[in-house]
């Protein structure tokens, strides 16, 4: 199994890929919450994840403290890069700051600001979790899958 260099697991996390959090549930005896998200990442920085802090989400990040986050390639070869740590930081969501280029990210500029404007127009509110990676784990199967 191969691990990729701190520098290619940074530039991976930093690509556009849909990550899966998971965070401590805050209802005794259920798993972890695990769903996909959102997320920004620039190498050297904190994880980003934006949703609302009365949601079972952000309330079991409030309560937990800290998040795990995986970002996956599907197609061959598989990459993964899992990463573990403390909430560094919560702070409500700015919409140019913070969901405009995170939405932007994802489905575009057109689909993206649509999403923003949509959070906005319900009167969603929304927080900013960021966590400092203190864990890493990453795969490569690009060498098991060459010719």
């Amino acid at each position: 199994m191969a691990t990729m260099s701190r520098s290619q697991r940074e530039e991976f996390l930093a690509g556009a890929h849909v990550g899966v959090l998971s965070v401590a549930d805050i209802e005794p005896g259920r798993g972890p919450i695990t769903v996909p998200i959102w997320y920004a990442y620039t190498p050297g920085s904190d994880v980003s994840v934006v949703t609302s802090p009365s949601s079972r989400k952000g309330r079991a990040l409030d309560a937990a403290g800290r998040f795990s986050l995986v970002a996956q390639q599907e197609a061959i070869p598989y990459l993964y890069v899992t990463v573990e740590g403390p909430l560094a930081g919560r702070e409500p969501c700015d919409l140019e700051r913070d969901l405009r280029p995170l939405a932007t990210r994802y489905p575009g500029p057109a689909m993206g600001d649509a999403y923003a404007r949509g959070w906005l127009a319900a009167g969603t509110q929304a927080t900013v979790y960021r966590m400092r990676p203190e864990r890493w784990l990453s795969y490569d199967s690009t060498a098991e899958f060459s010719a």
